[in-house]
């Protein structure tokens, strides 16, 4: 499949540079500063605080020569201009019409450190052999703005006050400071809410004394030949009263480390690690978006949510879903299980926080119902939507059992499990009691609430679900994939209930789970088309359009064995595989569009889920065939990042790469952890802790002929294991280390 193009890099939102750590999201234009209007700023809390930033030098933009990520936090820019006043030689008129301003330079500088606020070093070096003397500008603005209204309509307004000080014995600050209330009423809520949040810009060590007018703090620089100036700019954000420092200081590339930098380094030296000799096959991009996935999933650790130093949960994605998101966590913490438990033991707990207590229709919140969303932007905390707590999803309490049994499969440990025993009882009573809305024994779903998410399983985008002729479908609807994964989560945990000694309700759970089956491989089969429907429309017909959600009956183990080599064929042919992937509806519909959300685009988090659903069948010329897929895709991204969705263009002649879904987040947790699942995959691995067990069953392709797996972790024991492919095209597996 491999074909050569040395040339395509592809980066999502190429008009943005992001640097973000936890809750704190800093996006500018490509030049590294913020203009007004854009969907660009500093945000923290989903709340833009900064929304104008851009520093002149007597009026003019210096010209950006180099602009780059040094981690996901922090930054480096360098721009140049020529120094004003000095006196200026003749243009250049040789063949390489040398540019003046790389003759006689003036550079800035700018290094952004980003913790929970910001810390930024202006650093300007004369680099001519004249005095230069001119104003330094910084144009600052703040609006307050949800991250959903940047650049677009407004619908929170409030009190927006500007304040300089500027004392003595003080560093100077400029304060902007915001206060809003709404009163609301929503089906039966009803109430006023506030919100008062700030942002305090800080001026240090500067070299020359700062003034500020015109929304401008200005500096009178003088600079020898050869001379520097410096100052810091601190963004000290204060949300609802809480202060969040910088946590770094001036020049902190690799010099400070701050107690986050301490718990992701220690995640990253403590996962699993990869490593294999240097080939001309895909080694390379398997490795690289190896590691990048470790660092893209530590980058969007919510380090406010922790609950120990190893058990954390993350962010779904940058820059859209900086929030904690119920069924995206579960699946990045299952799916990254091979690095380690610590995202199952702190993303499970967390969710239980969370999970549903009563009756709220404007919230979709049911006793037992575990959570979709949880926002923290103006627009959300003073319920002018129901999204600060939002309970509009059918997978997360579904899957919610899954990823417990994954977690006493990691580990097997009962103290970390027997807890959230009580949290997966009462998902599994949401799920008979509310998910099942017309008594037939599946489930199905529809929102209650008046500003609730129209379709409610894996594909939640609004005209996600259609018939074949290209119709939408109505809720309520019982997709394919959310009986499958009720299925896995009834057996599953029916096998953690029996060690556990809870054998009576062990054995109601896999019996009602093995009734699901016989009954789900009855409705969904269709005959003709050799292949699973997509759902049960509200009259209980097949919705019998062709699309992606099949695959996941293979991986949750709901399909019929006699039929899973046809499940598995037919998402291979030509109207779903796309070269690059799998699109999530065939192109043959007629509401097929390769860049619509969930209507014939490709989203790598369902390729791990149709990885382990072939192996769990023995199909390892197709687990082979979808990972190569996989990883030639992430070949074309920056730094093999897969990012969050993107097009599904056919991979032919016309189409050397593929377009990206124009919002697409990267990183997005799901698809950073999917490469996991990928290799998991090929190497025909699964854990079983509580029998100090790991199965392996290794069938590498000719693209991956030897990979290194050190330090995994099962239970208390730790291995490193080398796996490799044989002369006669076998694969093997060498045990290196066992701890």
């Amino acid at each position: 499949m491999s074909r050569r193009a040395d040339l395509v890099r592809l980066r999502p939102r190429p008009d943005t540079l992001y640097l973000s750590q936890n809750r704190t999201v800093l996006a500018t234009d490509p030049d590294g500063f913020i203009r007004d209007g854009l969907e660009h700023g500093l945000f923290v809390y989903e709340t833009r605080l900064i929304s104008h930033y851009r520093y002149l030098i007597d009026g003019e933009e210096p010209q950006p020569v180099a602009l780059s990520n040094v981690e996901q936090h922090n930054w480096l820019g360098y721009y140049i201009m020529l120094p004003p006043g000095i006196e200026t030689p003749p243009p250049d008129q040789g063949s390489g019409q040398v540019n003046l301003s790389s003759e006689r330079t003036l550079e800035l500088k700018l290094s952004r450190y980003v913790g929970e606020g910001v810390h930024e070093d202006v650093d300007l070096t004369n680099f001519s052999e004249q005095t230069t003397r001119f104003t330094l500008a910084l144009e600052i603005d703040a609006d307050f703005a949800d991250v959903v209204e940047a650049g677009r309509e407004r619908h929170q307004f409030g009190d927006l006050r500007r304040q300089w000080t500027q004392e003595k014995d003080s560093d100077p600050e400029l304060l902007f400071d915001y206060y809003s209330e709404h009163e609301y009423e929503h089906q039966g809520n009803e109430g006023k809410a506030s919100i008062h949040r700030q942002i305090r810009v800080r001026v240090q060590n500067a070299s020359s004394v700062p003034n500020y007018e015109e929304g401008c703090l200005q500096f009178a620089v003088e600079l020898a030949p050869g001379e520097t100036w410096h100052c810091c700019i601190e963004l000290i954000p204060v949300i609802d009263g809480k202060e969040m420092r910088a946590e770094y200081s001036c020049r902190s590339f690799w010099q400070q480390r701050s107690e986050m930098d301490r718990l992701r380094i220690q995640f990253l030296e403590e996962a699993t690690g990869f490593s294999s000799p240097s080939s001309d096959t895909l080694t390379t991009v398997v490795l690289g978006a190896l590691a990048q996935g470790k660092r893209d999933l530590a980058a969007l650790r919510l380090f406010d949510l922790d609950i120990e130093e190893r058990a954390w949960t993350m962010a779904a994605g940058l820059p859209l879903y900086i929030a904690l998101f119920g069924r995206d966590t579960l699946t990045a913490a299952w799916q990254a299980g091979l690095l380690g438990p610590e995202m199952m033991a702190g993303t499970l707990p967390e969710l239980a926080n969370w999970q549903g207590t009563r009756l709220n229709a404007w919230r979709d919140e049911e006793p037992g119902r575990m959570l979709h969303e949880a926002h923290t932007g103006p627009l959300a905390m003073l319920n002018y939507n129901p999204r600060r707590r939002y309970y509009g999803s059918i997978t997360t309490s579904i899957f919610y059992p899954v990823v417990v049994s994954e977690l006493w499969h990691w580990t097997g440990d009962k103290s970390r499990v027997r807890p959230l025993l009580k949290p997966v009882f009462e998902a599994l009573y949401w799920l008979d009691a509310y998910g099942d809305l017309d008594g037939d024994g599946f489930y199905e779903y529809k929102t209650h609430s008046t500003q609730g998410t129209k379709h409610q399983a894996w594909k939640d985008s609004r005209g996600a679900i259609v018939y074949a002729d290209g119709r939408e479908v109505e809720p309520p609807i019982a997709t394919c994939e959310e009986q499958g994964f009720a299925y896995a989560a009834r057996l599953q945990i029916a096998e953690l209930l029996w060690w556990l000694d809870e054998k009576d309700e062990a054995k109601r759970q896999y019996r009602k789970a093995v009734e699901l089956k016989k009954r789900f491989n009855e409705a969904f089969w269709m005959p003709d088309a050799g292949f699973y429907a997509m759902g049960l429309d509200a009259e209980n017909r097949q919705i019998t359009s062709i699309g992606s959600n099949p695959g996941h009956l293979l991986a949750t183990g709901i399909a019929d064995s006699d039929l899973v080599r046809q499940t598995a064929d037919r998402l291979f042919a030509g109207d779903l595989f796309t070269g690059w992937g799998i699109r999530t509806l065939s192109a043959d519909n007629p509401a097929y569009n390769p860049y619509s959300y969930h209507r014939g685009s490709v989203w790598p988090v369902e390729h791990g889920s149709f990885a382990v659903g072939f192996m769990r069948y023995g199909l390892f010329d197709r687990v082979a065939d979808i990972c190569e897929a996989q990883f030639e895709a992430a070949s074309l991204f920056d730094y093999y990042r897969l990012p969050e969705v993107f097009s599904g263009h056919a991979r032919d002649a016309g189409h050397p790469f593929p377009a990206f879904y124009p919002q697409a987040n990267a990183p997005q947790a799901w698809s950073a952890s999917a490469v996991y699942s990928f290799v998991q995959a090929l190497l025909g691995l699964y854990p079983y802790a509580p029998l100090q067990a790991l199965i392996v069953d290794p069938h590498l392709p000719a693209w991956l002929p030897e990979i290194t797996l050190h330090h995994l972790r099962i239970g208390e024991s730790q291995v490193t294991l080398r796996f490799y492919r044989t002369a006669d095209g076998a694969s093997d597996c060498e045990v290196l280390d066992v701890r």
